[in-house]
Formats: C-alpha cells, sequence, structure tokens
C-alpha cells in the first residue's frame, strides 16, 4: 500500500474543476480542522465581492499574478491593497475582503491564490 498517496497532493491540471463563477477553477484538499482551495483565476476575471466569514479564518498566498483588493474591518474601506506574487493576506474572522481584481501572470494569464481556511467551509467541500 502506498501511503504517501493518501496525503500528498501534487499540481494536476485536470484535477481542477469549475467554479459558477466564470474564469475561476478550484482544487480543493480538506482535512478535519484545515482546508486548501488552490484557486486558478484568469486575469481580468470579475464577481468578487465584498465579503466575511463569520466561523472561519482565511488565510491566502499570492502564488502567480497579482491581487488587487480591499480587506478592512470596515465593509465601507475604499483603501485597497496590491498583493504580488509570494505575498499573503490574512482574513481573520469577521474581517471584510473582496471587490478583487484578479491580474493574471506572463506565462499563464491567471492568478494563483492558495487559500487555507480555519475550520473546513462545508460550501467548498467538493472538488
Amino acid at each position: 500500500m502506498n501511503l504517501a498517496a493518501q496525503y500528498c497532493y501534487f499540481y494536476d491540471d485536470d484535477a481542477f474543476c469549475d467554479t459558477d463563477r466564470e474564469g475561476f477553477r478550484r482544487r480543493v484538499i480538506t482535512g478535519d480542522s484545515l482546508q486548501l482551495c488552490f484557486w486558478r483565476i484568469t486575469g481580468g476575471a470579475t464577481g468578487s465581492f465584498m465579503h466575511k466569514h463569520d466561523d472561519h479564518e482565511q488565510l491566502g498566498i499570492i502564488v502567480r499574478g497579482s491581487l488587487d483588493f480591499r480587506i478592512a474591518d470596515d465593509v465601507d474601506t475604499e483603501q485597497r491593497v496590491v498583493l504580488d506574487t509570494h505575498d499573503s493576506y490574512l482574513a481573520p474572522t469577521g474581517v471584510w475582503h473582496g471587490d478583487s481584481v484578479f491580474i493574471g501572470d506572463d506565462e499563464f494569464g491567471e492568478c494563483w491564490i492558495l487559500d487555507v481556511f480555519s475550520p473546513p467551509r462545508d460550501d467548498l467541500r467538493e472538488c
């Protein structure tokens, strides 16, 4: 039996699933207390809105491209933050974030984001 196959996950383009948002694909790996969501988002994709998680913390890492978004305690903030490749953000429980502009990289034309949620989100368990 290959125990590594039960615990190790590798990049596989075919493992990403389309979502109901145009230009958004994801791959989700869920454990007991954590969840990793690997987003591949077409540069220029829209539909990101301000939201907060009342029961989850979110930690994001920009792997490719850039993310231009708002994040603050106040939903009405107009201040924007631009994160580039290898930058990260933390959205603790109750912190507003979103209104995102996804800037694709030169190679794939995509923004890749790794989001970690704790505890796992039920709405992301599939795919």
